[in-house]
C-alpha cells in the first residue's frame, strides 16, 4: 500500500479526500479531529440531529464560524461545498447524495439510522465506512452483498476490534497458520444489570452517552464486536456469550485452545474475550504442526508451540478509521465485512418484561446482547438485537430469557427491520446461511 504517498499527492494537488461524517458524538468528533491532522483528507460535512455539535467540532478544529454553513436541503449543501466551505446538517441523507463527498463514515451507533445511511450511500455508489457495528451485525452481510453487486463499497472501520482482529486473522492466514482463536480484552467484568441511570455519573465524567457506556458494561458491545469478527472470518463462539475467562497474556496460548490441548474450547476456530489486564489489546492464538515453521518460531520468538500468540496491545478506535477511508477511496479495498451470517447477537431481557411493554434500545434498562451461533439463534427463533428496540412484549419474559419471536414483536415499521427481512430472504434463497 502507498496510502501516505497517495494522500500527500492529493494534498499537493489541492484535492484532499472529501469525507462526510454522520454522527458527531464521542467517536464522530474524535474522528473529525484526527482527519483534521492528516494531509490529503478533510471533513467537508457533518450530519447530526443536533447541528450545534457539528458546529462546535468544526470550531474546535479552527474553522472560522463564517466558513461553516447550515444546510437543510441538498441545494444548500451543494452550494456550501462548491464555495469551499464546510457544512452541518440535521439531515444525514444529504451526505449520501452530495457529489463532492467521496466517502461517508457512519458513527451514530443507532442500528436503524446506520442501516438507512449505509443503503443510501451504496445506492449512490459512495463508499460507506461503519463505526456503527450494531448495524453491521444485524444487516451487514446484506449491505456488503449489495455493495459488491453494484460496484459500491461497504466496510466496518479499522481501529475498532473487528477491524484489528481481522488484520491479525489475515496476517496469520498469510503466514500459513491455522487461526484457533481471535479475541479482545474487556477492561471490566460484565454487569448484566447495568442501566444508564446507574452509570450516569461515570458517563458524564467520561463525556459519554450513558446508554453507550451501559452497553459496554453490560457486555453488549463486546458481543457485537466479536459477532462482527465471526461473520467476517467464519470463526464461531464456543458457547453462547463466549467464556469470558480472566486470562493474562502469558496464558492465552495455553488457555484459549482446544480441550485436547489443555484449553477450554470444545472446537477449533473461535471468537472470545478475556477480562485480563491487557485491555485494550486484541489477540490471535494460532497453530502449526509444520516442523520447519515451529523451528523458525522457536528461533524468532522463543515460543515452543504448536500454539502461538499474536498480540496487538491496543486498538485506537476512531483514530485508526482514516486508514479505512483511504483504503476505500484510493484503493477500493474493504477493511472488514461479512459475506454471510455465522453469528447473531440476540436480545436478552435485562429485567422481567411484562406483556404489552414497549422496550428501549441498546444500553437501556430492558435488554442486553448475547452472541450465539447463527444456526442456534435461528433454531431458538431468537430476536436479533438490532431489530429489538421499540418492539412490544407479547407474553411475559423473565429476566435472563432470550427474546423470541413467540413472545416478542419487533417494530416492523423500522428501516432496519425491513432490511433484515430482505437479508433473511436473500440468505435462504442463495443457500448462504451458516
Amino acid at each position: 500500500m502507498e496510502l501516505v504517498r497517495k494522500l500527500k499527492q492529493r494534498q499537493a494537488e489541492g484535492n484532499p479526500v472529501s469525507v462526510g461524517l454522520i454522527g458527531c458524538g464521542q467517536m464522530g468528533s474524535g474522528l473529525a479531529h484526527t482527519i483534521n491532522n492528516i494531509d490529503g483528507m478533510t471533513v467537508r460535512a457533518i450530519a447530526d440531529i443536533d447541528p450545534q455539535r457539528g458546529i462546535a467540532t468544526f470550531r474546535e478544529m479552527g474553522v472560522p464560524r463564517d466558513a461553516i454553513c447550515s444546510a437543510e436541503t441538498a441545494g444548500q449543501l451543494q452550494d456550501a461545498l462548491a464555495a469551499h466551505r464546510v457544512a452541518v446538517t440535521p439531515n444525514a441523507e444529504l451526505l449520501t447524495q452530495a457529489e463532492t463527498i467521496e466517502a461517508n463514515v457512519e458513527a451514530t451507533g443507532v442500528p436503524d439510522v446506520g442501516a438507512f445511511i449505509a443503503l443510501r450511500s451504496i445506492e449512490n455508489r459512495k463508499p460507506i465506512i461503519m463505526l456503527n457495528v450494531e448495524t453491521d451485525v444485524t444487516v451487514g452481510a446484506h449491505l456488503n452483498h449489495l455493495a459488491r453487486k453494484t460496484g459500491a463499497l461497504y466496510t466496518v472501520a479499522s481501529g475498532d476490534e473487528p477491524g484489528v482482529c481481522k488484520m491479525l486473522f489475515d496476517q496469520a492466514v498469510l503466514m500459513g497458520f491455522e487461526v484457533i482463536c481471535l479475541g479482545k480484552c474487556k477492561n471490566n467484568p460484565i454487569d448484566y444489570d447495568m442501566t444508564p441511570q446507574r452509570c450516569e455519573a461515570e458517563a458524564r465524567s467520561k463525556d459519554m452517552n450513558s446508554k453507550i457506556l451501559a452497553s459496554f458494561i453490560d457486555g453488549t458491545k463486546t458481543m457485537v464486536e466479536m459477532a462482527a469478527v465471526s461473520n467476517a472470518t467464519g470463526l464461531l463462539p464456543d458457547r453462547p456469550g463466549m467464556h469470558g475467562a480472566k486470562v493474562e497474556i502469558e496464558d492465552l496460548a495455553r488457555t484459549f485452545v482446544p480441550r485436547e490441548a489443555g484449553g477450554i474450547f470444545a472446537h477449533r476456530g473461535t471468537v472470545e474475550y478475556s477480562t485480563g489486564r491487557f485491555a485494550p489489546g486484541v489477540f490471535a492464538v494460532v497453530y502449526t504442526d509444520d516442523a520447519r515453521i515451529r523451528k523458525d518460531m522457536k528461533f524468532i520468538t522463543k515460543a515452543e508451540g504448536p500454539y502461538y500468540l499474536h498480540y496487538r496491545p491496543y486498538h485506537l478506535c476512531d483514530l485508526e478509521t482514516p486508514q479505512s477511508i483511504a483504503e476505500a477511496v484510493l484503493l477500493h479495498e474493504v477493511t472488514v465485512a461479512a459475506e454471510t451470517m455465522h453469528s447473531e447477537v440476540v436480545a436478552v431481557a435485562k429485567r422481567n418484561l411484562q406483556a404489552g411493554a414497549r422496550i428501549g434500545g441498546i444500553g437501556s434498562a430492558d435488554i442486553y446482547g448475547r452472541i450465539y451461533t447463527y444456526a442456534e439463534a435461528q433454531k431458538q427463533k431468537a430476536v436479533p438485537l438490532g431489530i429489538a428496540p421499540g418492539g412490544v412484549v407479547t407474553r411475559d419474559i423473565a429476566k435472563g430469557e432470550v427474546l423470541s419471536q413467540t413472545a416478542f414483536a419487533p417494530d416492523d415499521s423500522t428501516f432496519i427491520y425491513k432490511l433484515r427481512q430482505q437479508q433473511d430472504e436473500w440468505l435462504v434463497r442463495e443457500g448462504r446461511s451458516a
